[in-house]
């Protein structure tokens, strides 16, 4: 059964370390990714395949609403360049999403092994 608590809070402090992580761009993306995941199986506990779990929900759900936010973002600002800009940004939000999905399943990857530690440490 997944513990949803556990879920949140590494989404939480992959989000959290995210935004910090934007200083560094690469490193700090993937530390987030490492350290939520890390927390949300060490906080479900039960094992390798129960910290996998954990660690790879986390980590999905942090990759697909960042790239929501960001495909919103670019979406609300090309209503700035009237119809057209809107059409444009919106065409570059739907493309920015789906890369951040794709880039997200290789986070919830890498969160995952990480919780596979977290939850054979707890």
């Amino acid at each position: 059964m997944t513990d949803w608590r556990a879920v949140f809070v590494g989404f939480l402090v992959i989000t959290a370390l995210g935004i910090v992580g934007l200083t560094f761009p690469v490193v700090g993306q993937l530390a987030a990714g490492l350290v939520g995941g890390f927390v949300a199986g060490y906080l479900a506990g039960g094992g390798l395949a129960r910290g996998f779990w954990h660690g790879l929900l986390a980590g999905a759900f942090g990759g697909i609403v960042g790239g929501l936010l960001i495909a919103l973002v670019v979406g609300i600002a090309g209503w700035a360049g009237g119809p057209v800009g809107g059409v444009i940004t919106g065409i570059a939000g739907i493309g920015i999403f789906v890369t951040a999905v794709l880039v997200s399943f290789v986070m919830a990857v890498e969160s995952a092994i990480a919780g596979a530690l977290g939850g054979a440490l707890e």
